[in-house]
């Protein structure tokens, strides 16, 4: 839902007149502020001349800025390709951003030849998330595909405009247990969510908020392949569950002609962090899950 202004949009009336009221409790504090990402206009094209861009700009496919000296990541002897570069300080004037470094880079990796999912505990290292401090802005130098690199990961560069987007979870019960739902009440929610939620106006690329689930939820995937654990009667998967909710989203990214990224049947890949490591700044165990139709 995006507003003409950060002010928080006062969903009560909406839900009373869906017929939800009587659960709005339950459902408005999983309201999340997002910061979607819309390939910006150069030229009339959303793709660009990367020579345009000045080193470090947010923006989506392309060659990653990185510190010089700094190593392509690669999975299973191929190069990764980069899916976002994102400079933080881009979202200093954005309340919702506050979760993130005030400064530096964020670049996400992915196997383009897209032969990882991340619906097994073995896909770890087919995505990466790099976080660069902003101290090391003298440094950054546009890196050059190796030469290994597969056309198909190659994706055009497009610079990027940001906007702030309020999300709801398509899933309420999953991120509040204790919500009394019954079939009929998801079938408003479903509705409210189609009238007030659905955003058709192009891809679906975001920054933190509430994902726009294709298939499952994810928070439960996440957890427990993440510590290894792929089937949810493993004996170790009761107690790994009570940390499922710990996970949020971090970046999703839809499948977009201008920038030539097709996630398997047009869907979209979704970069998840816990609370607790993006607090201290730590990316390493961020999990990636790739959903289509």
């Amino acid at each position: 839902m995006q507003t003409s202004d950060s002010k928080q949009p006062n969903l009560q009336p909406l839900l009373a007149a869906a017929g939800l009221g009587g659960a709005a409790p339950a459902l408005l504090p999983l309201l999340a502020p997002s910061l979607r990402l819309k390939a910006a206009a150069a030229d009339g094209k959303p793709s660009v001349d990367e020579a345009r861009l000045p080193p470090g700009a947010s923006k989506l496919g392309g060659l990653p800025d990185l510190p010089a000296g700094t190593a392509w990541p690669e999975w299973d002897g191929v190069p990764l390709a980069l899916v976002a570069q994102v400079h933080l300080d881009d979202l200093r004037a954005y309340p919702a951003a506050a979760a993130l470094p005030g400064a530096g880079w964020l670049h996400f990796f992915y196997d383009a030849r897209q032969q990882a999912f991340g619906d097994k505990p073995g896909d770890r290292g087919a995505w990466q998330v790099r976080y660069t401090p902003g101290e090391a802005a003298a440094g950054l130098t546009r890196q050059a595909a190796p030469a290994s690199l597969p056309a198909a990961s190659r994706f055009k560069p497009c610079a990027v405009a940001w906007a702030l987007d309020w999300t709801m979870p398509l899933q309420p019960s999953v991120l509040n247990p204790k919500l009394a739902w019954t079939p009929d009440e998801q079938s408003k929610y479903d509705a409210f969510i189609e009238q007030h939620f659905a955003d058709r106006s192009g891809p679906l690329h975001r920054l933190l908020g509430q994902a726009d689930d294709i298939q499952d939820d994810m928070h439960l995937q996440c957890q427990l392949l993440s510590h290894g654990v792929s089937d949810e009667h493993d004996p170790r998967a009761a107690a790994l569950a009570a940390g499922a909710l710990n996970w949020r989203l971090l970046l999703q990214v839809d499948s977009d002609a201008a920038a030539g990224m097709r996630w398997g049947s047009a869907g979209r890949l979704y970069f998840w962090v816990e609370q607790d490591a993006l607090q201290a700044r730590r990316f390493d165990n961020v999990w990636m899950a790739m959903q289509s139709d």
